[in-house]
């Protein structure tokens, strides 16, 4: 069972479509206290259903509060369960409930940012509590769908870690979500070379230029052998999913080849990976490409 949790407007309703995509029965907004009936019902099931994911949030009002007991029912009735919190930037949020023109489910007489602030402070516990968190507020609806694809599809219910390796650049903000962030900017930089500048870590021009330089080279030995080292530690706690943040100034150039590298290195290891680049076609924009 996954629960999709968190902020609203951060995204869930996307994220249990793309679940209910992979194969998951799927059902909205459904209050705690029914959790463990329904359960019971899919488990008696004449084709018995054991892949379900539910949205359980703040609209729930009361009920909510009974998230945690029945969290310890599902536990001790043998039921995996994993906590799926999707969050996203205040000001995210904000544009997003006024290009949706909705109401904050707990805003009073339309106050939106003291509806946002509230609920976040009430669905801390929950979040420390999540297998997995995703800030969604530099996401599109297709790369949210893909980071979901790539955490759950085929594999839920199979151990293993799945890895996500993200190029950002400082300039736009650490990914909330990272669990290791890599600092790339020691190394040279290709922007200052006019005819690489506006060209990406994805063009072989850039790759070479970046991952050929003798510190290069020495920094992806050392930098591999780690993450080689804390795949099976993190495994043997029962972690699920491991994000790697990897940033440079822009997250164009030298974090974007390093990361599609890491990303290289972790396929030739058999690990299950995802690739994505942030903060790509921010620069570029912001570059007039």
């Amino acid at each position: 069972m996954i629960i999709v949790t968190g902020l609203s407007g951060a995204g869930k309703t996307q994220a249990l479509h793309c679940l209910e995509d992979l194969g998951f029965f799927c059902i909205d907004n459904l209050p705690p206290a029914l959790i463990p009936k329904f359960a019971e019902l899919c488990t008696q099931a004449a084709n018995k259903i054991n892949k379900i994911a539910l949205v359980v949030d703040i609209r729930g009002g009361e009920f909510f509060d009974m998230f945690f007991e029945v969290l310890s029912e599902l536990d001790d009735r043998g039921i995996r369960c994993e906590i799926l919190f999707l969050e996203a930037s205040k000001e995210t949020l904000v544009r997003r409930f006024k290009e949706s023109r909705r109401r904050h489910p707990i805003s009073r007489h339309g106050e939106l940012l003291d509806g946002i602030e509230e609920e976040r402070g009430r669905l801390q516990d929950v979040r420390g509590r999540a297998n997995k968190i995703i800030d969604t507020s530099n996401m599109s609806v297709q790369q949210l769908k893909e980071v979901i694809s790539g955490i759950f599809a085929d594999n839920f219910g199979t151990p293993g870690l799945h890895i996500t390796v993200i190029s950002f650049g400082f300039k736009y903000g650490i990914p909330l979500d990272s669990d290791l962030v890599i600092d790339v900017r020691f190394l040279t930089n290709p922007y200052y070379q006019p005819d690489l500048r506006t060209l990406t870590g994805n063009d072989r021009e850039v790759r070479e230029y970046v991952l050929n330089s003798a510190l290069a080279v020495e920094f992806m030995d050392k930098f591999a052998g780690l993450v080689e080292f804390l795949i099976p530690q993190y495994s043997k706690e029962g972690k699920t999913t491991l994000m790697i943040a990897i940033g440079c100034t822009g997250g164009m150039h030298r974090s974007v080849a390093l990361a599609n590298r890491l990303g290289e290195i972790l396929l030739e290891m058999d690990c299950r990976v995802t690739v994505r680049h942030r903060d790509i076609s921010r620069s570029r924009k912001f570059m007039g490409v």
